[in-house]
Order: structure tokens, then C-alpha cells, then sequence
């Protein structure tokens, strides 16, 4: 099955420019732990003879030691495994990404892991998929991951699903068993959004059987392997050429006769002439040129890195989006969003984040969470939080209008990441199903209001001889780190009420000789890095 060619040592220029025309398929492999995942990459590389003989020495030597298929196997799972914890524990955790190609067709793997606390990995590696590859074990059937893995594939808009019944040898090739584990998947996915094309194929990743050649030991199955089926499904019709956006990433200015906005197009087609908007202007204009390396071209399509230079002079930057005058997407500060949280600390309504949607990046935070899925029964339920891997939906308030697309239209401009503005770290990744409607909105909490200042409504209380000069150095500390915080001193009159107020607005109370305050603080035994650092160890601040 490997792509074997004549033209490598005859004509290596024609052989590349025959291997730069080749459709490209992504797709990943996902499923429970153990379930084979890694096994069946590393089939299918050994099978059609994408594996280097020093690699395959190597691999043969480590299965020795790391192996788990027991003596006289090579565990081809150590080809994708390449992590000391992964090979120690057997596991996946990272995603793997491995490259081959057939004569048809170029691939691109995504080896992603089956523990539930390595979700955020699967979707990760999924986001960028044409296919997914859903491992389950012929022993054990339909699971919890199969699920959550299948919903998240659902979500993310992969369009195709091979069911890979992995293990068939364990259970004698038992037709029963495979037709079983069909009919049950197939009956969970019926709910899914998306998920039309499935094919179903049972396989033994260790033995090789329907991984890349058809098995002996499955004559009644009739379709086709694994790798047949890669080679052929039809992916052309994925991509949207009906809504033309292009946003912008950079603008080319070279001297002052050029002025050419670059970046690469998310969906639809550009032609030369076509009358354009600016967005989130609302400049018109036309295409002038659409240029490249190569020289100027008629059209363009996804997902083609191209530069648009414009027969008028309308002021667009990095961040704006160009789009065709008579179809044009949606312009609001404000949108409901399916969201994949990623990280440890919980997803609160109300805190700022930076939403980075397409080449704009701007501030915003989540309003409230309508709910969250519970992605193994896919029911729906109340959450004032996310927490790590969990999904929900939720209302998304933008502090500047942006341009966008209902993901399962365009993934391009339907699809964003959340970044902790102080961390810099993703925290959360987004999928846009719509318009928000005002006529939603709840009342301000007081912990949204908290939120909004990284940080917990609380009275603190500062005793000793330093208590009142402390409360306003402390003060100035936690303004200067993006807090809200006020002094409230023991001479005030009405000083429970005050404070009831102040907590109310979702700010820090700094009181001084108050008893009724949650946490206290001796200033003659306490500096003010102490307190502050004890604040954030409490989770008071963030």
C-alpha cells in the first residue's frame, strides 16, 4: 500500500510536484483507554511500509522493555508513544501527530489519549480533523469514552466516523458480538448533530486483520479495510465555498505603490472584481489583485494564503475581516458558544478573559452558562461553574463588536480560544452556535461581580498596632493586581451594613477592629507580602 514511485530517483522535482497535489486527509484516533489506539497507527504504518528500517530496530529493541504484546511481538505502539510516562504506564497522553501517504492520498494522524483528565488533549487534536478514527474493544463494547469522545467529534463538526471494533481475535471474530456493538453505537449517535457518514469495521490492530489488508479470519464481513476506506471517503464537499471570509492577519506594505491585506481564507471563494466589505467597519470596496508567490491569480479558495489588494483606499488592519458585499456575516458583542474548558481552575461567569476569534483578539468574559452536557447521557444540566474538561453552553460578552459565523457554517470564523489574561494560558476553546438575545440576561450576581476582579467578596480584618496604615498599603496592592478592594475603619458608623454593601458590589472589605469579618490578620506578626500571599493561597485572589 505504500506509495511506491519511479519518478523518486528518476525525477524527484516531478515526484514532489506529483506529492504536492495529493488531497491531504487529517484524522485522529480517539476512544477508551487501551483500546488500541496507538496499536492501529503503528499497524497501519508497518503494513504499508511507511516505517524506517533504523526506526523499526529501534522500536523492535524497545518492545523488549516497554512492550506490552508479551514475547516475539513488536509493540507497534511504541512508533507513536513516545513519551517516557507513556511508555511506563502503557498510556497515551500527549497527541502524537505521524505523516504518510499512498499513492492516493496524504495523511496526517492524530494520536490523541483515552483518559478522561486527558480530554482536553482529544480535542485539541480533534479541532483541526476531517475524520475520526472511534477505537472501541470488542470486549467491553460501548463506553463512557466512546461517548464523550463521539460527542465532542459531533461538536467540533467532524463530518466522518470509522467505529473501529478493535480486539475482534480476543472474542473468537464473533460476527454476534461485532453486529451488537454496531447496533448499539449507532443507536447513541442517532441524537448527535453531524454525524452521517459512519462506517463500521471490525479489526485486530496487534494481528493486522482489515487494518490495511482485508482478513481471512472475518469472512463474513464484506466491506471494506480500514485503510481502503481512508483512501476513498469522500471529503471534497466538506469545505463551504458559498460564504466568502477572509481575515485579515497582516498588511503588506512595501513601498507606496503596494498595499495588499494578507492572511488565509477561512471559506468560500474570492474572485477578481468582487465587490467586498471591511468588517467590522462596514467599508465597501473591490478586489484589485489577489496575489502570491507564484503570481496573480482569478480566485481564491480555503485554504489558500493569499494577499487582496483593494481598488480603494479603506483603512483595514490586522484583525479585521473581508468578506463578499452580498453575503455577509454576523457583527455583534455578543454570542452564545458551545465551550470546551481546558484548565484546572473552573470556569466562572463574570471574570475577564481575552477571546481570540479568527486574527482579533479582544476582551470579554462569559455572561452566564445556560448549561452544562453532561456528555455521556447528553442531558442538560444547571451550572454556575466549568470545570476542567467539562462542556457547556454558554452566553459570550465581547467588549468589541467581532465578526462570526455559526461554527457548523464556517469553522473559520465559528470557532475561538480563551486566553487567562494574566497567565496567558488557554484556558477554554469555543464553538459559536448563534446569536445571543438580550431578553436573556439575568441579574448581576455578586459573585459575578467578583469574578469580574479575580477574586471573592470577603470582609478581612486587621488587627494590631499597624491595622489602619495596613489596610491601605494592602489596599494599594491588590488595586495595583487588577483587585477591587475599599478600607471600611472601625470609627464608621454602621459598619455591618457598610460592609453588607460593599460585599454586595463584589469587592474586597478591608476592615479594621471588625470581629464579624470571615478572615483576620495580626499585623504586628503578619508583613504585607504574608497577607497577600495568604490571600492568594485561600483563593480570595487569583
Amino acid at each position: 500500500m505504500s506509495h511506491q514511485s519511479d519518478l523518486i530517483s528518476t525525477d524527484i522535482d516531478a515526484y514532489l510536484a506529483q506529492h504536492e497535489r495529493k488531497e491531504l486527509l487529517r484524522f485522529l484516533t480517539c476512544g477508551n483507554v487501551d483500546d488500541g489506539k496507538s496499536t492501529l497507527i503503528g499497524r497501519l504504518l508497518y503494513d504499508s511500509k511507511m516505517i524506517y528500517e533504523d526506526q523499526l530496530a529501534a522500536v523492535q529493541s524497545d518492545s523488549v522493555k516497554s512492550g506490552t504484546t508479551g514475547a516475539g511481538k513488536i509493540d507497534l505502539a511504541l512508533l507513536v508513544d513516545g513519551l517516557q510516562a507513556e511508555r511506563e504506564q502503557g498510556i497515551t497522553i500527549d497527541v502524537a501527530y505521524r505523516y504518510f501517504s499512498t499513492k492516493n492520498r496524504k495523511f496526517i494522524i492524530a494520536d490523541t489519549p483515552g483518559h478522561e483528565q486527558y480530554t482536553r488533549n482529544m480535542a485539541t487534536g480533534a479541532s483541526t480533523c476531517d475524520l475520526a478514527v472511534i477505537l472501541i474493544d470488542a470486549r467491553y463494547g460501548v463506553q463512557t469514552q466512546t461517548k464523550r469522545h463521539s460527542f465532542i467529534a459531533s461538536l467540533l463538526g467532524i463530518k466522518h466516523i470509522i467505529v473501529a471494533i478493535n480486539k475482534m481475535d480476543l472474542i473468537d471474530y464473533s460476527e454476534t458480538g461485532y453486529e451488537a456493538i454496531k447496533a448499539d453505537y449507532l443507536d447513541f449517535i442517532k441524537d448527535l448533530d453531524g454525524l452521517n457518514d459512519i462506517h463500521v469495521i471490525p479489526l485486530s490492530a496487534l494481528d493486522g486483520d482489515n487494518v490495511v489488508n482485508k482478513s481471512a479470519n472475518m469472512p463474513w464481513y464484506s466491506g471494506q479495510s480500514m485503510m481502503e476506506t481512508l483512501e476513498t471517503v469522500e471529503i471534497s464537499g466538506d469545505d463551504n465555498f458559498q460564504d466568502a471570509r477572509f481575515p485579515v492577519q497582516y498588511v503588506n506594505r512595501p513601498n507606496l505603490d503596494f498595499r495588499g491585506f494578507c492572511g488565509t481564507i477561512a471559506s468560500g471563494v474570492f474572485h477578481k472584481g468582487d465587490a467586498i466589505t471591511a468588517l467590522p467597519s462596514g467599508k465597501t470596496s473591490s478586489i484589485k489583485s489577489i496575489v502570491t508567490y507564484d503570481g496573480e491569480l482569478e480566485e481564491a479558495f480555503p485554504p489558500m494564503a493569499v494577499t487582496l489588494t483593494l481598488t480603494d483606499e479603506i483603512d483595514i488592519s490586522r484583525g479585521d475581516t473581508i468578506v463578499c458585499s452580498d453575503n455577509l456575516p454576523s457583527v455583534a458583542d455578543k454570542f452564545d458558544a458551545n465551550i470546551v474548558w481546558m484548565t484546572e481552575n473552573a470556569l466562572v461567569p463574570g471574570k475577564q478573559y481575552t477571546i481570540k476569534l479568527a486574527t482579533r483578539s479582544v476582551s470579554g468574559s462569559i455572561a452566564n452558562i445556560q448549561h452544562r452536557i453532561d456528555v455521556n447521557t447528553l442531558e442538560h444540566h444547571d451550572a454556575k461553574q466549568l470545570q476542567l474538561n467539562e462542556i457547556g453552553l454558554c452566553t459570550v460578552s465581547i467588549n468589541a463588536p467581532v465578526v462570526f459565523d455559526a461554527y457548523t457554517r464556517s469553522k473559520g470564523t465559528g470557532s475561538f480560544i480563551i486566553i487567562d489574561r494574566l497567565t496567558n494560558v488557554t484556558v477554554g476553546a469555543g464553538m459559536i452556535s448563534g446569536h445571543s438575545s438580550d431578553s436573556e440576561l439575568n441579574d448581576v450576581s455578586t459573585e459575578e461581580r467578583a469574578a469580574r476582579f479575580g477574586q471573592k467578596a470577603v470582609a478581612i480584618d486587621l488587627i494590631g498596632t499597624h491595622a489602619e496604615q495596613m489596610a491601605y498599603q494592602l489596599e494599594r496592592k491588590l488595586f495595583d493586581s487588577g483587585h477591587a478592594a475599599t478600607v471600611l475603619t472601625a470609627n464608621l458608623s454602621n459598619i455591618d451594613e457598610a460592609i453588607s454593601v460593599v460585599k454586595h458590589a463584589g469587592l474586597i472589605c478591608l476592615c479594621t477592629e471588625n470581629n464579624t469579618s470571615e478572615v483576620s490578620f495580626d499585623t504586628d506578626n503578619d508583613s504585607l507580602e504574608q497577607i497577600y500571599l495568604a490571600l492568594k493561597e485561600q483563593n480570595i485572589i487569583q
